[in-house]
């Protein structure tokens, strides 16, 4: 008897933790929705500058470094620095949760010996971004350490995300990355 009691609730107990995933991966997924869609007035305060993460960029210099052949720009820390394709030359389409997962480099910012222009976009929380060539630069949340491009290539937010070269192209996608389905962030 003893031992049908305890097999009952170790399935229960499964149960009820899937349970809870499944809510709280749905939450998840809702929020991040409900924020691609935003316009410029949403994102004011909260997680929109990402100073949390350990991958937030602050204003200074860049660097750049090579990571699969392709030389890219990186914050001062050698996180990789990224592009959000449906971001314009004075617009950041990436605010809210989107900006707790792609958190904003704040400007204005330079890197040594790189050519190209690099300015500064008003948020719409109204704090100062930086751009390379036109394009708002992110780092990723899921890059825990110097080096790393996880977010190269991902179809996130609403759109694909590129790692931002100083020839000024985009980084091709590794094979791995390019077909991301929504929702995941590498975690």
């Amino acid at each position: 008897m003893i031992r049908s009691l305890t097999r009952q609730k170790t399935p229960n107990r499964l149960r009820m933790l899937l349970a809870v995933l499944a809510v709280a991966a749905a939450s998840a997924i809702l929020a991040a929705c409900s924020s691609s869609g935003t316009s410029s007035t949403s994102g004011s305060g909260s997680g929109s500058t990402g100073t949390s993460s350990p991958a937030a960029a602050t204003t200074g210099n860049l660097k750049t470094t090579t990571i699969g052949g392709a030389t890219v720009l990186t914050n001062a820390k050698g996180f990789t620095l990224y592009s959000f394709a449906p971001d314009t030359p004075t617009k950041s389409n990436c605010n809210g949760a989107c900006a707790t997962f792609w958190p904003p480099v704040k400007g204005p910012a330079t890197a040594s010996g790189v050519k190209g222009t690099f300015g500064t976009i008003k948020r719409s929380d109204g704090s100062t971004q930086a751009t390379f060539d036109g394009h708002p630069l992110y780092t990723f949340a899921a890059d825990t350490a110097p080096g790393q491009a996880k977010g190269n290539g991902l179809n996130e937010q609403g759109g694909v995300w590129h790692e931002i070269t100083t020839s000024g192209t985009a980084a091709p996608a590794p094979a791995s990355t390019s077909s991301s389905s929504g929702g995941g962030y590498g975690y």
